[in-house]
């Protein structure tokens, strides 16, 4: 390690990664890099907060400054993400204790955690266990999540890719089923991520230019799901222009709240495994209204999906992540960058700050202003919000028609502690 008064920083990604978490890594690494008077060594987490507690730190400065700036177009998480929830300090103290032994045996002052919700939860509960055990270190959460749902930041970063993705798709799926729906298929489903919020389905209604273009129904997990008139509206559809597409949430509710699909399984953050709406759906259309339906499950493309990245999405993950060091220079602890939208025609934005215990574990729901009465589509003041996000290209590098993105060497520091059980 370099001088010892000069502190090491620990970044690391958590939660379901997008087309642009690397994006913002490349943003701390590269200002890092630019104030070496400052910050020492950027550790890694292998596999997210998991990596810190085995101890297993991936040091970035073996990795050249073309690898570096390589990650602001490569999708996926280069150092290994993680859905693991810590405890708080009270129930699980041992957990702590460990993090602050191994962040003092590798002098790190600086942690950032980039992840969603409970991630920030995670930097939260870490910031305080380290004033608690009186050592010095500031946290800085950054926010990363396809699902949009992030309290205090006016967007988040991924939501953009993923948002223009499924309306891209949307529109180019509604060519497909129209051309055919005269004698084969007359519905479309398509399923979008989404557990409480509806926020990725919205986005396909911005494939919508004219009133019979898709999708046509749109299925929200804030607008409690009536069978009878879901049927209904399909039926209408296909009478009055031929064919129907439809995309729905993956965490659409009965009116009861219960979920229309879900596994009795959980994952790690404790969340009931979701998936199976649209085979669910189709069912339901093929015996009761004797029509043939197509699904599809967008599950882990639309988010991985760089190929067709936002520019803004971008932009905006990659400035997080410079801004995040600044942050953490002047002091700051306890707080996660966020964006501000300052108009939406011309967009602009800027960079704010917001406290990590009003952010942790608050989701940000589609308001009801943003859905149409009858609870099937977008309004304009969504659309307003909306299209901003998806605006702009940033194509990765292509060689032999394929996109090239970054391989890390990902090499871990030695490690000074005794292995850990957790």
């Amino acid at each position: 390690m370099k001088n010892k008064k000069i502190q090491n920083a620990f970044y690391a990604q958590s939660g379901g990664v997008t087309a642009v978490i690397n994006a913002t890594a490349c943003g701390i690494i590269e200002a890092a890099r630019s104030r070496p008077d400052k910050i020492g060594t950027v550790l890694a987490g292998k596999n997210g907060i998991i990596g810190a507690l085995q101890e297993e730190l991936i040091d970035t400065h073996f990795e050249s400054n073309a690898s570096i700036q390589a990650l602001r177009y490569t999708p996926g998480g280069a150092f290994g993400s993680c859905r693991y929830k810590l405890k708080s300090l009270e129930k699980d103290p041992r957990l702590y204790k460990r993090l602050i032994e191994v962040f003092k045996a590798h002098e790190i002052g600086y942690f950032f955690y980039n992840g969603g919700g409970d991630s920030q939860d995670t930097a939260h509960k870490i910031g305080e266990a380290s004033k608690k055990f009186g050592f010095p270190l500031l946290s800085i959460g950054i926010p990363k999540t396809i699902d949009n749902d992030l309290a205090m930041t006016d967007n988040c970063p991924g939501f953009g890719s993923v948002a223009k993705y499924v309306a891209v798709s949307t529109r180019e799926a509604g060519l497909d089923v129209l051309s055919m729906a005269e004698t084969s298929t007359k519905v479309f489903i398509l399923e979008v991520m989404g557990r409480n919020t509806g926020w990725i389905a919205a986005s396909s209604g911005l494939a919508k230019d004219k009133p019979e273009d898709p999708p046509h129904l749109i299925l929200f997990p804030e607008i409690p799901f009536q069978r009878p008139l879901f049927l209904k509206k399909v039926a209408e559809t296909i009478q009055r222009i031929g064919y129907c597409v439809i995309v729905a949430s993956e965490g659409v509710k009965h009116e009861s709240g219960n979920l229309l699909s879900a596994s009795s399984e959980k994952d790690a953050f404790g969340h009931t495994q979701l998936g199976g709406v649209a085979p669910l759906l189709s069912q339901w259309i093929q015996s009761e209204l004797n029509l043939k339906v197509h699904w599809a499950v967008s599950d882990y493309l639309q988010r991985s999906a760089r190929h067709i990245a936002s520019g803004t999405d971008v932009e905006q993950a990659y400035a997080l992540g410079r801004v995040a060091v600044d942050f953490a220079l002047a002091g700051k602890s306890d707080i996660m960058p966020i964006i501000r939208r300052e108009s939406s025609s011309p967009y602009r934005w800027s960079i704010g700050e917001a406290p990590l215990s009003c952010v942790a574990n608050v989701e940000k729901t589609v308001p009801r202003t943003y859905i149409t009465l009858d609870g099937f589509n977008i309004t304009p003041s969504c659309r307003e919000y909306l299209s901003p996000l998806i605006q702009g290209e940033d194509f990765p590098p292509f060689q032999n028609g394929l996109p090239v993105y970054a391989r890390l060497q990902n090499k871990e520091v030695s490690k000074k502690l005794p292995p850990f059980e957790f």
